[in-house]
């Protein structure tokens, strides 16, 4: 099969198109035709090895080269071969370790979950990583609740707005300029242009502020919290060394002092990512959220998607189609 391998840390161009062994599964395991992936920050930040602190901590770094071949967290596909809950045909999606951007890729059965029957596989593709995350930074906002999404544009951002409005809650965005009709599409009442306006000054109070730019500290956006809120930490400014890392500690160092509930949402440490993806597809098959896809690769352009998504410009998800 094809698969686009990493050798050396770097950029995109250090991705090699490669004919690698095909995958044969193993105990609880199911092949699966990949039939659409995307890119993440959580794939670059793999490509490049960067922040640089992470290579000596646990988590699939490697110190000087990295340890895998194949990355890719975002799967959507087909069962080839069959298994104890899915069978050969059964269309299915997931959120990887890694190993998405191939043709074949083998999963075990309990991260597996039905696609969405009114997704495309290239829409059921930009779910995983970036919905997971909402869900876990949204769980336990309740109707009626305020939320602040900072970062509302992005993959999380643009699925933090719908399911934050499905559940319930009232909600604003912090996004640029030409995004805020998009976040008003998706649900939000008042949208703040990050260059023109400090929504820390604003005077509105949240029960929750979702950071996803890491543009504020804790204690600035504690100016915003809720007496009872909760500030969560989701990802940050890039760099290489020690960021998004480092805002994402100092956030959470910051608890005491700021003297807020500050968590920090973590799809890849999720227990239930299956669970979550089954909850997931309940909420886009009652319309309640539909993945936003801003521009879709085919497989031989991956190294393009990856530069792309890397720019932070993106509006939702970048996909590429690995197989017609």
């Amino acid at each position: 099969m094809e698969a686009l391998v990493q050798h050396v840390y770097g950029a995109a161009s250090s991705l090699v198109l490669e004919d690698v062994p095909d995958p044969v599964p193993g105990e609880g395991e199911v092949l699966v035709r990949v039939r659409a992936s995307s890119v993440n920050p959580y794939d670059w930040h793999f490509l490049r090895g960067e922040p640089y602190v992470a290579r000596v901590m646990t988590g699939g770094f490697g110190l000087r080269r990295p340890p895998v071949g194949v990355l890719g967290c975002d799967l959507a596909g087909r069962v080839e071969t069959p298994g104890a809950r899915f069978g050969p045909g059964d269309d299915v999606y997931a959120l990887l370790p890694r190993g998405a951007h191939a043709e074949y890729v083998c999963v075990r059965e309990d991260l597996l979950a039905p696609m969405p029957v009114n997704l495309t596989y290239e829409q059921a593709a930009a779910i995983p990583m970036a919905a997971v995350t909402a869900v876990v930074a949204l769980r336990g906002v309740e109707a009626g609740q305020r939320v602040l999404v900072n970062g509302a544009s992005g993959g999380v951002g643009t699925f933090a707005v719908q399911l934050a409005k499905a559940l319930g809650a009232r909600v604003d965005a912090v996004c640029s300029a030409a995004n805020a009709e998009q976040a008003r599409s998706l649900g939000a009442e008042y949208v703040f242009d990050y260059r023109a306006e400090d929504f820390t000054r604003s005077g509105r109070t949240y029960d929750v502020v979702l950071d996803i730019a890491g543009s504020r500290s804790v204690f600035a956006c504690r100016k915003v919290l809720a007496r009872n809120g909760t500030f969560i930490a989701v990802g940050g400014p890039a760099g290489r060394w020690l960021q998004p890392a480092g805002h994402v500690f100092a956030a959470l160092a910051s608890a005491f002092f700021a003297r807020r509930r500050v968590v920090l949402a973590d799809a890849v440490a999720c227990r239930d990512k299956a669970a979550v993806l089954r909850k997931l597809t309940e909420f886009v098959e009652s319309g309640a959220v539909t993945p936003v896809i801003d521009r879709t690769y085919p497989f031989d352009d991956l190294r393009a998607a990856f530069d792309y998504q890397e720019a932070g410009h993106a509006r939702g998800k970048v996909v590429v189609t690995v197989a017609s």
